[in-house]
């Protein structure tokens, strides 16, 4: 397994703690948006900055289909 997929795997986890929601409905509304190649692809982003950076990210991403910055 991938670095990227194992991060991408706990950034899920840990985004839905975040939103008070299970990994799996996380996983279901970026396969829905066709957006987990796009997380997943923003890996060297992603693992150096704060997670809540990511999360805002997320959340942008499921609202719009873009990034926050």
């Amino acid at each position: 397994m991938s670095k990227e997929f194992k991060f991408f795997i706990c950034l899920m986890e840990y985004y839905a703690e975040y939103k008070n929601t299970d990994p799996g409905e996380v996983l279901r509304i970026l396969t829905e948006k066709d957006l987990v190649g796009l997380v997943i692809g923003s890996y060297e982003l992603y693992h150096i900055e704060r997670l809540e950076n990511a999360f805002m990210d997320l959340d942008s991403l499921i609202a719009t289909g873009k990034v926050a910055y």
